[in-house]
């Protein structure tokens, strides 16, 4: 029995990217807001690129609360879609060509989102990291941080829960 030779790295680094470019790309809100994610191996950081529509207090100023929630929200939601998503594409280009041709899995559907603010967004890019706590079948647990200048110094965190879409297969 013939042995399949394994993908190049690059190939499958390719496919992984545009399969996430694909999926951030899909959802309107996420491009309104300017966001976008770099990938290194499974985990992904978020980016909120400074914009002057994100100020919500143009005295100090600061960030909106929505924008910041808004960010994390997101950032919850494709973090958690994407660690789900993670073995199927890591297994096949079916999955990752139907993603790039624009036929979305359906994401997560937000039970509650709780965020704590803990200081002002500054007038400079943003940047936050999901975790998943637990991920089942119909129920997942994500928390969020996000930071700007300091890794160490959140200025924003939350924890949500979700309704996981059906699985197929």
């Amino acid at each position: 029995m013939a042995h399949r030779k394994p993908e190049p790295v690059q190939v499958i680094k390719q496919r992984r990217d545009a399969a996430l470019a694909a999926l951030v790309h899909g959802v309107p809100y996420i491009n309104y807001m300017g966001i976008e994610f770099e990938r290194r191996g499974d985990e992904l950081t978020a980016i909120m690129p400074f914009d002057e529509k994100l100020i919500g207090n143009p005295l100090l100023p600061a960030l909106h609360g929505g924008a910041t929630s808004g960010f994390l929200e997101v950032t919850a939601v494709i973090g958690l879609s994407w660690a789900v998503l993670w073995d199927e594409i890591q297994s096949g280009e079916q999955m990752v060509e139907d993603i790039v041709r624009g036929h979305l899995p359906r994401l997560p559907k937000t039970i509650d989102f709780t965020v704590d603010y803990l200081r002002s967004g500054l007038p400079r890019d943003a940047y936050a990291r999901a975790e998943v706590n637990r991920s089942g079948r119909r129920y997942a647990s994500v928390h969020v941080e996000a930071w700007q200048d300091n890794r160490n110094r959140a200025y924003a965190q939350a924890t949500g829960h979700f309704l996981m879409p059906p699985r197929h297969g």
